[in-house]
């Protein structure tokens, strides 16, 4: 009996294809903390390059999978409950290779249709105005200009060379030492719509760091956020406490853990070979 009331529920759901942000918007509204990229990327700069699946059952959303386009592996974020996970990825947003962000229990609806490859859980943190104590230290709001000292310090190839509107679109700031770049902390996505600002590629030279530059980096971020944005949320690897006790002491609060895999679809024929780029988005500090 129960195996056919499972099946019952599976045949319910409905999974589909949808640009219907409205319908998104409310339903990634539950959960803004988590769904913060996903709500960044319902604005008009982003959702041109976003393709959206929903599961639905009764006339309502139960679920939710977005596939960013780009180079592979192109993120994909979902939430929901796992049948609608499962229905949508099995269906309507199906890419061969991606790099997947889901909450831990959403694991198993992922690897019903992927194999997922090993990786620290990570921890979603935020912050409000309430909360926000800012860390006062020398930094200065990165320019276009910088975008060649920037790419330096982040030691990266021609492939994943950073434009310089990733400075003109976000907000970036950084410590010099001697006239050089040492420090910086940008953004990932910002929503002014929905009032949320992404704090990201937060990065110190191995030659500076415990110092406190990272945590005086991010705080000038934040605070800028802050001024037109309700929430700010990051991403640190749980396996690294000292991010951790940094973002604590700047009032960010941990929300919960999730996973970010690469994935592979079962039966693709495509081999991994993408350890260099997973390499270079593990390690950096949040």
């Amino acid at each position: 009996m129960a195996t056919v009331a499972l099946r019952e529920r599976r045949a319910a759901v409905e999974a589909r294809l949808t640009t219907d942000r409205d319908l998104l918007r409310a339903y990634l509204g539950q959960d803004r903390r988590f769904a913060a990229y996903a709500l960044a990327d319902l604005d008009d700069r982003e959702f041109s390059r976003t393709r959206w699946g929903v599961a639905v059952e009764g006339g309502a959303v139960v679920a939710v999978a977005l596939e960013y386009a780009g180079t592979t592996p192109q993120p994909l974020f979902v939430m929901g409950r796992n049948d609608g996970i499962s229905a949508v990825l099995r269906d309507v947003i199906r890419p061969r290779v991606a790099y997947v962000a889901a909450k831990t229990e959403n694991l198993p609806a992922v690897a019903a249709h992927y194999r997922l490859s090993a990786g620290a859980p990570m921890v979603r943190m935020w912050v409000d105005h309430e909360r926000f104590r800012p860390y006062p230290a020398a930094v200065e709001r990165l320019l276009p200009s910088d975008i060649g000292q920037l790419n330096k310090l982040y030691q990266l190839g021609f492939a994943s060379w950073l434009p310089s509107a990733a400075i003109v679109e976000g907000v970036y700031y950084g410590i010099r030492v001697g006239g050089r770049l040492v420090a910086a902390a940008g953004t990932h996505v910002i929503s002014p719509s929905a009032r949320i600002g992404v704090v990201g590629n937060v990065l110190t030279h191995t030659d500076y760091r415990g110092r406190g530059f990272a945590k005086a980096v991010t705080s000038a971020v934040t605070a800028d956020l802050l001024r037109f944005c309700d929430l700010v949320v990051l991403n640190v690897r749980a396996d690294n406490p000292p991010a951790l006790q940094a973002y604590r002491r700047l009032g960010y609060v941990e929300y919960g853990t999730f996973e970010e895999r690469l994935i592979h679809r079962l039966g693709s024929p495509l081999p991994d070979l993408l350890a260099p780029i997973r390499r270079f988005i593990t390690r950096r500090e949040p």
